[in-house]
């Protein structure tokens, strides 16, 4: 056996955003995620349990907001303040990079959409993967207000790479929806 026993899916996925208020209107009123619940003023007033549990400086605090998106997506947001804190957010190539990618029925419609978004920007025009493993995939990538990467994505469910592996990666029906 190998890997994690038990292990069946992640849960959530987490990013640190330098306004939480900010950051969850925007997964919300743009976005479409719904609030879960928030935690405020997460801190550890005497000892380390900062450092211990979460890897930050021991006088640490965070703001916490749980989001849910779709079918399948826990995103988890903070907001820290922290003494030596660096904010400037990593790019996709430095170590640490990152990017949220969601899936859409239609690129061109959402992208068209994030262009009205105030602070949004787009990474140039939707695209089309011609060849390779995954031809057929249309994406663009964009950037919050905060210039959080993220990325609209739309793939066909057959997939050439699928005649080289039995592993299938997940794909929404394309006639999903929420109820």
């Amino acid at each position: 056996m190998t890997g994690i026993p038990g292990a069946r899916s992640v849960h959530h996925i987490a990013y640190t955003v330098p306004d939480l208020a900010q950051a969850v209107d925007f997964f919300v009123d743009v976005i479409g995620a719904e609030l879960a619940y928030r935690l405020d003023a997460v801190q550890d007033q005497e000892g380390d349990w900062m450092t211990r549990k979460l890897g930050v400086d021991p006088r640490a605090s965070t703001n916490i907001a749980m989001l849910r998106l779709g079918p399948t997506t826990n995103l988890e947001l903070f907001e820290y303040t922290a003494p030596e804190q660096a904010r400037r957010l990593p790019r996709n190539s430095d170590v640490g990079g990152h990017h949220f990618a969601i899936y859409v029925d239609d690129v061109d419609k959402a992208a068209d959409y994030l262009r009205q978004q105030p602070g949004v920007t787009m990474l140039g025009e939707p695209e089309t993967i011609t060849d390779g493993p995954i031809a057929g995939d249309r994406w663009v990538y964009f950037t919050t207000p905060w210039g959080m990467s993220m990325e609209l994505i739309n793939m066909p469910e057959e997939m050439p790479y699928q005649d080289t592996t039995r592993t299938r990666l997940y794909h929404p029906r394309e006639d999903w929806q929420e109820g």
